[in-house]
């Protein structure tokens, strides 16, 4: 696990220089997308590097981690809606090529198992962008979660659900509390795992995913696990970190290795 701790105006272009390397390599890449503030900066860079023509995503392909159950096709809150418009509208993706759970499927299960299947058959996720809940989930993945879970119906916790009003206007009443999310198995297939946190409020939950214990109570923490995951945090979301020091020592000195 490389922990990379920088300023929040640097994480977005570093990420985005990470997928931009691998378009290059691979121009059909696919790319796993995250909502929530914290990806908002690499989709802003990429949109940046598409309208400058320094990347094309038109040959890639993505896959949202989760969505919720119930809400109407359209509704701001919807993630199929918010990646639409925070990443997908703004570069050159096929939108087609863009695929999220279904959360109004009149089979929540069998919906489940075909993005599953569909994951599988898109050859599997090249780069994964993730964000961390203060409690250490990641995607919809709760404490408690499986360690080996796959795409599956999750019920949110009343933590989650506080955290996530801020997007229904503060309505906590509005907030759903079922989802469909990918699996801390699904997630952890993917090639590379590429995590952005800041902000003191995800401080603890950082420490715990970096140093911590592997603990179904802190779901992030099976990343310790992963053969390329790479976490990029402000100093505040940092702040927690026994060897910050070490960390950005071995930043520092990266060009040094051969």
């Amino acid at each position: 696990m490389e922990v990379i701790i920088t300023n929040e105006e640097s994480i977005g272009q570093l990420v985005a220089d990470d997928i931009t390397n691998l378009l290059r390599r691979t121009p059909d890449a696919v790319l796993g997308l995250a909502t929530g503030s914290s990806p908002l900066r690499i989709y802003d860079a990429l949109a940046e590097g598409v309208s400058r023509g320094e990347l094309s995503l038109a040959r890639a392909r993505g896959f949202t981690l989760d969505e919720y159950v119930g809400l109407p096709e359209g509704h701001p809150c919807r993630y199929r809606t918010v990646i639409d418009e925070d990443f997908t509208s703004r570069v050159d993706i096929d939108p087609a090529a863009i695929h999220a759970p279904d959360g109004n499927a009149p089979d929540l299960d069998a919906a489940c198992l075909r993005y599953e299947e569909a994951i599988s058959a898109a050859g599997g996720v090249d780069l994964q962008i993730l964000g961390i809940g203060t409690d250490g989930h990641i995607a919809f993945n709760e404490p408690g979660s499986s360690l080996a879970s796959r795409t599956r119906v999750k019920t949110l916790t009343e933590q989650t659900r506080r955290d996530n009003a801020r997007f229904f206007d503060g309505d906590l009443d509005a907030v759903p509390m079922h989802c469909l999310t990918q699996g801390l198995g699904t997630i952890m297939q993917a090639r590379h795992v590429v995590l952005v946190a800041t902000g003191s409020g995800k401080a603890e939950a950082v420490h715990h995913m970096v140093e911590g214990a592997v603990s179904a109570l802190w779901p992030a923490t099976i990343l310790q696990h992963h053969p390329h995951v790479t976490v990029l945090v402000d100093d505040a979301a940092a702040s927690r970190l026994q060897l910050a020091d070490y960390y950005r020592y071995t930043r520092a000195h990266r060009h040094l290795v051969q």
